[in-house]
Parts: C-alpha cells; structure tokens; sequence
C-alpha cells in the first residue's frame, strides 16, 4: 500500500478485502502514511478494492472525520452498492470504476471543440473528450441534454461513461444512425431534404424558452471575443465591434452553439442533435456565426479543411449553408440573405482571429496569413454594418428603383399564410411600389442611402403593417393635398396619384420624422 502525494493531495490505494479480520492492520497502515502529511485532500483508490464489510466502513468514515476532505474513487459495482446503500455516497465523493473503451480503429463521426465521437458498434457510439479530467464536462453535458429532452428537443442521452485512454468518454445509444454529413457526401441528390430538416430542427431549438439561469449567455462569450480583438483592430473598429454586441438584447431562447451536419443524426427516420455540451441562450446571430465558420469560415483559405472534417468539399458547404440561411430566414431576397450573412461573418471572423491569436497563430507563416485575411474581412464588414441585430421579417436595402422587384417579392413573401385576397395583394404592390419609388428617387438626391422595409402581422382581426425608413431628408408626403380627380385631363397636374392611392387602398397610412429617420407606416385589415 503506497501513496502519492501530489500538491496537498494523498492518494492511497485499497486492494483485496477489508473485512472484520484486517480492518484494524487497514487502518493503521493508512494512518501511517498520512502521518506528518498537510493532506488538504486525502483519496482512496479502490480500483484492487474486492469487498468491504462494515468494519471496513468504520475505517473510512474515521478517515473522513480526521480528513473532512476524502474522495473513494475507482470503486467496482458490487462495492458502490455496498456504499450507496449506508450513505456513504452522500457523505463524500465516490466515483466508480469505469470500463475501458478503445477507439483505435473506429469510424469518426463528429469532432468538435471539446471532444471527438466515435461509433463503437453498431448500435452505440462513443465521445471522447480532449480534456483529461473530463468527468465534470461529462456530468454537464448529460444535465443540459436532459433539460434539452425535457424541453422537447429530440437528442441521445449517455447511458454510460467509459475510460479511453487518458481520458473519458459519454456513450450514447444510435442504432444505425447516419449524420448529415455523410449523407450530404454519399447522397448529393438529397441536399434539399436536408436543408429542409437542417432548418426545421434548428427553428425548434430557437423557439425553444428556456427557464432563466439554467444554461450560460452566448453574449457574454461573445464580450469576451469583442474585448480581446481591442487590441488586434484600429482603435474605432474595435470600439464599433464592441458596441454592437453590446447592443444585441440578452434572450433566453436556447441555442446549440455548435450546429453544423455532424451534429444532426438520422436515426431510424427520426432526426437527432447531439453533441449537446455547448448548448447556451441568446440571440439567433451568435448561432448563425458558428454555422458561417463550421461550413464556410474555417476552410476559405484551405478548402481541404472542410473535407477532412464534414466529409464534402467545400462547394458543398458553401452552397448548403446559403441554402440553410435562405430557408431559415425563409426569403429568396439576395439582398437579405447577404445582410444576415455579413453580420454572422462579423462574429466568425472575430472568433477565429482570438482563436489563433490564442493558439499561437502569429507564430507562423500559415496562422499569420489566415489572421490576416481574417482580419481584412472583418475590417471591411465594420465599415458598412451598424448592427447585428436582424429580424426575419424586415429588409434593409439600397434605396435604388432597380431593386423595386426584390422589394416586392419580399412583401409577398411575408404575406404568404396570410388570408390576403388578389385585390388586396394588388393594393399592397401598388402602395408598395409607390412608397419605394418615391424614397429612391428622392430621399438622399443626388446621392444614394439605404431604406428599411419592414412587414408585421398581427391578428384578430389580421392586421397587416409595412412600414418604410429611410435616413435622408426630412419629407411628409402626406402633407401634400390630395389631387383634385373631379378635374378634366387638361386642367389636372401630372403626379400626385401615387401617395393618392395609397391612402385610398390601406386603412391607415401615417408618417413620423423621428432620430433623423423619415417613418412611413401602412396598415391594413384583411
């Protein structure tokens, strides 16, 4: 029986059995190696540990009276039990023995930040974890998939944790289960149907609320990104890239945090996440930005990054992620998808320069380059986004009438659903066009600006209200008298009809000059 001490801590292994016959010689032997010992924590290695009796619980709990601070750690089954069953498991910390599992040989099917996973059979896998001393990251991981399932979200649960070599690991039960990944490269033709299920779980997961405080704040690790890259980017465009995650509203509506196709299982015709220990609260942006990295970001400079992790090329990445953004923020406007894009790149680029940086990156050749093209990207976004906020139902765009259509097409795409008759879909293309065209032409001559198009629905009845912003001139066109349609062709003046119209065909139309903002409203009952 030797012991190892460690920094305060006494380790002393317990073999055999320690019944009524040896408890007394047990005792002594262990009192004698901590003799003179400052343990500030005593451990009890009970991995050669057979049996135990109740003379062998007295010596422990002695032990535990002299050394309030005692863990029991590789305990078998049948002595666990022995333990559990007189509390001993609530009096101090006992952790059992753990069965050994070897991966050498096994099929990689997801690696992420804190661990890889492995199929260990048909029927399981295995995630083994990159640190060592794993076994809390292991206990937390388990705690937010189950609030996850509980919470309605269709995840695997670990039944077991095992040893793999240094570390540990969580096993999970997928019987003949397939990520998205390797269906995206075995089975290209089914690209549609997974983008389509891609969305349809990742709505889920953001429509889910999850009670306050049982998951950390993706925005405070944001902060912490925002706040290294202070001393990485000119002093504004730091300043600029702090503010706006700043901005960005605590929300306690879940989020994965690292939802790319490995991470999504099909598993007998039911689709499954796993790989659930990074799962946090907040805004859709901090997810769309992982997103951006895992399928684009990470493997822009070296496409063959992307084929040794998701298992396609990178076109294939590219096109799914768009695909995936489109259908999540369900519009087919460039203009959008491009807006959302930036902002989620404004994130994925910060977090991989801190992540080089901090991995050493300026040491190199290779990480010097990647940061600063990274950085270069990044720099560029900073100039031309003001926030990362987005809504789903709002479009902000170059005030030009070459982009009328898209502006268009955008509104009817948010009426779709809607109980909105052909005439009414006439009368909003006619106030639209209008509105649109007459910012555009006029709101920042000779020179251009963007507007802000912005669709809401309400119900009972349903109400539906756009409304414009743009930041040029000051202007009210209601202001303006309305034509005179008694008038003969001759005597009646050439425009006017436009804004006419629009308060002859919606319920209400209202404007407001606020914060250097011009703010037409439309609204309409269907």
């Amino acid at each position: 029986m030797n012991n190892q001490i460690n920094e305060g801590t006494v380790s002393i292994p317990l073999s055999g059995r320690i019944d009524s016959n040896n408890a007394s010689q047990v005792e002594k032997q262990i009192q004698e190696q901590l003799e003179g010992k400052n343990a500030n924590e005593v451990i009890l290695d009970a991995s050669g540990l057979d049996y135990i009796s109740s003379a062998g619980l007295r010596v422990i709990l002695r032990i535990k009276k002299a050394h309030p601070v005692l863990r029991i750690i590789n305990v078998n089954s049948e002595v666990y039990e022995i333990l559990d069953m007189t509390g001993f498991t609530e009096m101090m910390t006992v952790e059992k023995a753990y069965r050994v599992v070897s991966v050498e040989g096994c099929e990689e099917i997801g690696r992420g930040a804190n661990g890889t996973i492995y199929r260990i059979d048909q029927d399981n896998v295995v995630k083994v974890y990159n640190n060592a001393d794993a076994l809390a990251d292991i206990q937390h991981e388990r705690e937010v998939a189950k609030l996850a399932l509980i919470l309605g979200i269709p995840t695997a649960i670990s039944y077991d944790v095992v040893k793999v070599g240094e570390s540990y690991g969580s096993v999970f039960e997928l019987l003949n289960a397939r990520s998205f990944s390797k269906i995206l490269a075995n089975e290209p033709e089914k690209m549609d149907w997974c983008v389509k299920e891609y969305v349809n779980m990742l709505r889920k997961i953001h429509s889910t609320l999850v009670p306050a405080g049982k998951l950390p704040d993706m925005k405070e690790t944001a902060l912490r990104w925002a706040r290294f890259m202070q001393d990485y980017l000119p002093e504004e465009a730091a300043k600029k890239l702090l503010r706006m995650v700043e901005e960005i509203p605590h929300d306690d509506h879940m989020l994965h945090g690292d939802y790319h196709t490995k991470n999504l299982e099909l598993q007998n015709d039911e689709v499954l996440i796993i790989d659930m220990d990074t799962l946090a609260v907040g805004h859709p942006i901090f997810e769309l930005a992982s997103m951006f990295n895992s399928f684009v970001g990470y493997s822009e400079l070296d496409h063959e990054i992307i084929k040794k992790f998701q298992g396609f090329d990178f076109e294939t990445g590219a096109t799914f992620w768009r695909r995936s953004l489109a259908a999540y923020l369900d519009t087919d406007s460039p203009t959008k998808i491009r807006e959302v894009e930036d902002k989620a790149r404004i994130l994925g680029y910060t977090r991989m320069i801190r992540r080089s940086i901090r991995r050493k990156g300026l040491e190199t050749e290779t990480g010097r380059a990647q940061i600063a093209f990274w950085t270069d990207r990044l720099l560029e976004l900073l100039e031309k986004t003001d926030t990362l906020l987005f809504s789903r139902n709002e479009l902000v765009i170059e005030a030009t009438t070459e982009n009328l259509p898209e502006v268009q097409a955008f509104v009817e795409k948010q009426l779709e659903g809607t109980d909105c008759s052909p005439r009414a879909q006439m009368q909003f293309g006619i106030a639209v066009e209008e509105i649109f065209v007459n910012i555009a032409s006029y709101a920042y001559a000779p020179g251009k600006g963007k507007a802000t198009v912005r669709v809401e629905l309400a119900e009972e009845p349903t109400t539906v209200t756009i409304t414009f912003i743009d930041h040029g001139i000051p202007y009210d066109p209601l202001a303006k008298a309305d034509p005179d349609v008694g008038l003969n062709a001759e005597e009646r003046p050439v425009g006017g009809l436009g804004i006419f119209l629009t308060k002859k065909t919606m319920d209400e139309v209202g404007y407001e000059y606020r914060d250097g903002q011009n703010i037409l409203t439309l609204k309409k009952k269907l």
